[in-house]
């Protein structure tokens, strides 16, 4: 009762982030909402879900925190949730993320597989991608397709090429190479440059740039099907359906991070205007809109690096690929919010007449 009646008497009706604490003065939830009042009332209503009743019966306080918009409040809950990591948040949390990149490597017989965090020196990777079960099937497939190997790393991999001492005939490790998936680097029967040439394959494929290989599984099905082949052609249209999802994925990805490089200006209710340089999905700066010399001089300096490659790292991608998920997510739920949008270039030329005026 008393929490309600803090909420209704004092909370305001503004963007903004929340916080609830336990007895213990532990945060142990973060939210965002449009409206702080609206959005906090819904905990003390009756129809209540089972979470929401959870946290509240765990909480002692409630505090809160006004900010600009509701894109500045979902940045705001994402950097608490980094910070505190309240044990009722599950998304934007490091130990709880559900997130996963598709990687192609890992000498010296690369194959494709699923990591949060990828390698050092991969030979390509893609995403990232949301983890479900799916999408570990479309991984085993995509390895069955080229025939790459998905054993252990510790398998010893022995090619023709790199010459024995004492030659002998090696069992295959598995029985992907007797049912024509794999092409059994184990065995020292597969030459590295026909290897590679499948890895380089499985790299164009999921790349975007030859879809050649789903074009001829497609083939295979029909002909399958018009042969009266039922199951294998059930297995076929399996294959394909999977790996034709994991491929729009993908592009929808490369689109997002194409597309949303610009700088976003919002103003508050006051009508101060802040400037969010967005880099390849991902929120690399926030300042005051320039409106002195020294500001828009600045600007310019830094652009440099902010739209510059050196932010599309795969590294940086991980450490932020909450943050991509949620401006990914802002501009798909908001559309005509790119409308406000300022290239680079325009923001450079903007800041330039400040400069030359």
């Amino acid at each position: 009762r008393q929490l309600k009646a803090h909420v209704r008497t004092t909370c305001p009706n503004h963007p903004g982030v929340y916080g609830m604490i336990d007895a213990a003065g532990e945060l142990i939830y973060v939210g965002k909402a449009k409206s702080l009042r609206k959005r906090l009332a819904t905990y003390f209503l009756k129809s209540r879900d089972r979470k929401a009743t959870k946290i509240l019966r765990d909480a002692r306080r409630i505090v809160w925190e006004r900010t600009p918009h509701e894109f500045a409040a979902l940045l705001r809950e994402l950097e608490l949730i980094r910070r505190w990591r309240p044990r009722w948040n599950v998304q934007g949390q490091p130990l709880r993320r559900k997130q996963t990149f598709l990687c192609l490597g890992r000498a010296p017989a690369p194959y494709v597989f699923l990591s949060r965090r990828p390698p050092k020196h991969p030979a390509a990777v893609f995403g990232p991608l949301s983890w479900t079960v799916w999408l570990r099937t479309a991984v085993c497939r995509l390895n069955d397709l080229f025939r790459l190997r998905d054993c252990p790393q510790r398998q010893e991999m022995i090619f023709p090429e790199q010459g024995q001492l004492f030659p002998f005939e090696r069992p295959p490790a598995c029985l992907r190479m007797e049912i024509g998936a794999c092409l059994g680097p184990c065995t020292g029967t597969c030459t590295q440059k026909a290897y590679d040439a499948e890895v380089a394959a499985a790299k164009r494929l999921l790349a975007g740039k030859d879809r050649t290989p789903l074009e001829k599984l497609q083939r295979e099905m029909i002909e399958a099907s018009t042969a009266q082949q039922f199951e294998r052609a059930a297995r076929l249209r399996d294959t394909w359906q999977l790996l034709e999802n994991l491929l729009t994925k993908l592009e929808h990805i490369r689109q997002a991070r194409r597309e949303l490089s610009f700088v976003y200006p919002l103003a508050d209710a006051a009508g101060v205007r802040t400037w969010y340089v967005i880099h390849a999905a991902r929120v690399v700066a926030r300042l005051p809109e320039p409106a002195t010399a020294t500001e828009a001089q600045n600007f310019v300096e830094q652009s440099k690096r902010w739209f510059g490659p050196a932010h599309a790292s795969w590294l940086e991608l991980f450490e932020d690929v909450d943050g991509m998920a949620l401006v990914s997510a802002w501009f798909r739920k908001h559309p005509l919010e790119r409308n406000k949008a300022l290239s680079a270039p325009q923001a450079v030329r903007r800041c330039e007449k400040l400069l030359t005026g």
